[in-house]
């Protein structure tokens, strides 16, 4: 399976192809809104709105498989996160980042891009850099605030 070829759920139950993003840089976090990292959603907001006409694209997809962070209804989860963060960036369905249920697009990702150690998924906020053309340049671990990486997506635009 290709990286546009995986399809993805909107929180909205919509499913969509990632091949909708295509030739745009994409960012895809595994977002939870109780972690110690939650306030990232406010410096992923201000890269998102900064960039988003220039074709940069921010996926945040909840995931309740650390420290049951993220426990609430998908709808509740959007909810919270365009309340408190002012989120605006596509968020999707819940999802498994490790284990037998690992979504296709975490598997593909871990498989493209191993993190310090190994492929599994350590913690909510890891973040893959996507380039125009599907290619997994960069993770960034669950600390790297979106401030530290934006030079490597202003030069990708």
């Amino acid at each position: 399976m290709e990286f546009y070829d995986i399809e993805v759920e909107k929180i909205n139950g919509e499913k969509i192809k990632i091949e909708s993003f295509k030739n745009k840089v994409i960012l895809i976090v595994n977002t939870a809104s109780k972690c110690g990292y939650t306030p990232q959603f406010e410096g992923l907001e201000k890269l998102y709105k900064k960039y988003k006409d220039k074709g940069f694209v921010i996926l945040g997809f909840p995931c309740n498989q650390f420290a049951n962070q993220d426990p609430k209804s998908d709808q509740e989860i959007l909810s919270f996160c365009s309340l408190n963060y002012g989120v605006t960036f596509p968020m999707f369905k819940k999802i498994d980042v490790n284990g037998v249920s690992t979504h296709p697009l975490f598997k593909y990702l871990k498989r493209k891009k191993r993190g310090a150690f190994g492929p599994k998924i350590m913690w909510n906020f890891t973040k893959f850099l996507i380039d125009r053309d599907g290619k997994i340049l960069k993770r960034f671990a669950p600390n790297k605030k979106p401030e530290d990486f934006e030079e490597y997506i202003s030069k990708l635009l």
